[in-house]
């Protein structure tokens, strides 16, 4: 599905998404027309997803961090669609992650403090349909983290 040509691109592009074609082509060693095509080719076969701005929101005064482990009710047929509609609208949950297993789900969560966390805990959290059990992690270190692919 991919050639070299393509893996040069690609390997391009992650090193640095603000590149531009010409700087991407002239990297990838190809013509800047022949870059954005194979570019657009695989922007279409949803290679490439997306563009984004990563936002280091740690930066921005977030301090904490926690994963939570839910366990849903599973008696209830609609019980994760539900549970992750509502999740979905609590701005502080960056991740929701579904599971097979014991653990149903995992929540990733930024607060400014613990104080804001508890807020967030008590009023947001727990009131969310469906869930049996919670287990929180809080966050101390990010050993690695990287959605890079290998290439």
């Amino acid at each position: 599905m991919l050639d070299d040509a393509d893996r040069r691109i690609l390997r391009q592009y992650q090193a640095d998404p603000a590149a531009s074609a010409a700087q991407l082509a002239e990297r990838s060693g190809l013509t800047q027309a022949t870059c954005w095509r194979r570019i657009e080719r695989m922007q279409e076969q949803g290679i490439i997803h997306a563009t984004r701005a990563v936002i280091n929101w740690q930066a921005l005064g977030y301090e904490v961090e926690v994963s939570l482990r839910i366990t849903l009710d599973k008696t209830q047929p609609r019980a994760f669609e539900e549970f992750a509609a509502e999740a979905r609208k609590i701005p502080e949950v960056l991740e929701i992650q579904t599971f097979l297993g014991q653990v149903d789900a995992r929540l990733g969560v930024i607060a400014r403090d613990m104080l804001h966390y508890q807020e967030i805990y008590r009023s947001r959290i727990l009131p969310l349909p469906h869930i049996t059990d919670l287990d929180a992690l809080m966050h101390i270190s990010r050993i690695k983290y990287d959605e890079s692919v290998p290439l």
